[in-house]
């Protein structure tokens, strides 16, 4: 085993710790949308126990969007979206020619196997740099506006094609894995990609790691535009990554501006896109019955978005303004010339 494997901290409880409490449903999105307990994380873990293969949970294990809700309410204190990302590698490496299999870039195998090309250092150790993902770097517009607010350099391999492997459950080789982590070393890192965020605090243990939304809020552009009016869209999977310290975090920023959040009774983020692995790889904004949902009971002026995905989903289910997050740091001329300059 490489070494830095080895230091990676113990996981926390697996699925035969699951007591059937059923405090999961409440927040899973593939629940809510089925009411069906096979499609739910108690469901799956109590199928394990009665000795189910990951075959057989194939179409439930499709369904999660991975949003780790289930984490932060289980009182076990299992590791319920370590348990599905372990199935999942299950599927995609069975060598069984009838086990179903996710559909993949035909590039992605390559792209593991090759690594990112040899590139000269974006920032001296210690440095915050940026891992933007593929949508953050589609939009060249609102990525200069997200460095020019963080003041951040945008680090040459973001490792998305890492955080796909993390999605669908294609083994990550070792070497691209450890080239990847020696090389964010001794730098404080901002991800947009919740699940690459939640993957890398157990990797780089003791790192300094945000998701691009909460490094956003910290600015004191951005929060002086947030009021009342709005409701701010967290990002569920990076704020599941951290619940504890996050909830914290969110809080201070609601006392502080009066905006309200997707946040439910339990202080979980409720998903505005909850995209199984139907609609990936690409994570095109899948059902809109989440974001609509949301909505229920609100009337805001304003949508503020986390990520992009959130802000195409919004735009379809609703008249109302949807900024991201980043876009609250310039005013509007300012972003226009900002799209302008940049085609």
């Amino acid at each position: 085993m490489p070494a830095f494997l080895a230091r990676m901290p113990a996981a926390a409880r697996d699925y035969s710790a699951c007591s059937g409490c059923s405090l999961c449903l409440l927040v899973c999105p593939m629940w809510r949308s089925r009411h069906d307990p096979g499609f739910s994380p108690e469901g799956l873990a109590k199928a394990l126990q009665c000795g189910a293969t990951a075959a057989a949970l194939a179409p439930p294990l499709d369904a999660c969007s991975l949003c780790g809700a289930c984490d932060a309410v289980c009182p076990e204190r299992i590791d319920l979206s370590g348990m599905i990302m372990d199935l999942r590698r299950r599927l995609a490496n069975s060598p069984l020619p009838d086990v179903p299999r996710p559909a993949l870039p035909d590039d992605l195998h390559s792209r593991l196997q090759q690594g990112a090309p040899a590139t000269a250092p974006v920032a001296p150790r210690s440095a915050p740099v940026l891992l933007p993902g593929p949508a953050l770097r589609a939009d060249a517009a609102l990525l200069a506006q997200v460095q020019a607010l963080l003041g951040i350099a945008v680090f040459d391999d973001d490792g998305d094609d890492i955080a796909l492997a993390i999605e669908v459950g294609v083994v990550i080789p070792p070497l691209r894995l450890q080239s990847f982590l020696d090389s964010l070393r001794g730098h404080s890192i901002v991800a947009a990609d919740g699940l690459l965020l939640r993957q890398l605090r157990r990797w780089l243990a003791g790192s300094q790691r945000m998701g691009l939304g909460a490094a956003l809020s910290t600015r004191a552009a951005v929060r002086s535009n947030l009021g009342a009016g709005d409701l701010y869209v967290i990002e569920p999977r990076a704020f599941h990554a951290d619940y504890e310290r996050m909830v914290g975090f969110y809080d201070r920023l609601q006392r502080e501006t009066g905006c309200s959040f997707n946040l439910d009774l339990q202080r979980i983020a409720i998903p505005a896109v909850a995209p199984g692995m139907a609609q990936n790889p690409g994570f095109a904004a899948g059902d809109e019955v989440q974001a609509k949902w949301i909505l229920q009971g609100r009337s805001p002026a304003r949508i503020v978005v986390e990520s992009l995905a959130d802000r195409a989903v919004f735009g379809r289910v609703c008249d109302l303004p949807v900024v991201h997050v980043a876009e609250l740091g310039v005013d509007p001329q300012m972003m226009k010339e900002f799209r302008h300059a940049f085609g």
